[in-house]
């Protein structure tokens, strides 16, 4: 069982079974939701994935996609497009309870890849904000 939910503790979920997809999503229309450059997104089948507490807020954009959110904390849980990927919820991975438990296996949708993230191993990293 994989459990997981947003950041307040207002919506949580279960899913169980295999994992049909886990990847990182470069795409606008997910840059614009998270605002984020990329997302990571970890799918399970319809039928072994449920709402254990809580209702999430949902909003459905022009290509049929719906992405639910909690309306309280504005954490992004479930993105949905039946016609795209039918019989899929699909989750970012970082709302899992434990997110490091399945690494992603692709990169997808790269045409929109922002032209910074090809260069993120030549920046300088700092395990916590500079100067702390």
């Amino acid at each position: 069982m994989i459990t997981g939910g947003c950041r307040c503790g207002a919506v949580r979920f279960e899913a169980e079974g295999d994992i049909p997809h886990h990847a990182l999503c470069h795409c606008r229309d997910c840059q614009m939701a998270h605002g984020a450059p990329i997302v990571g997104w970890i799918a399970f089948k319809s039928d072994g994935f449920r709402i254990t507490q809580g209702k999430p807020v949902s909003y459905t954009g022009e290509s049929g996609s719906t992405r639910s959110f909690c309306g309280t904390c504005g954490t992004p849980l479930v993105f949905v497009n039946e016609e795209m990927l039918p019989g899929i919820v699909d989750v970012p991975d970082v709302i899992l309870d434990e997110p490091d438990a399945h690494e992603p296996q692709a990169q997808i949708q790269t045409a929109d890849r922002r032209g910074y993230m090809t260069k993120l191993g030549d920046m300088p990293e700092f395990e916590r904000w500079p100067g702390n």
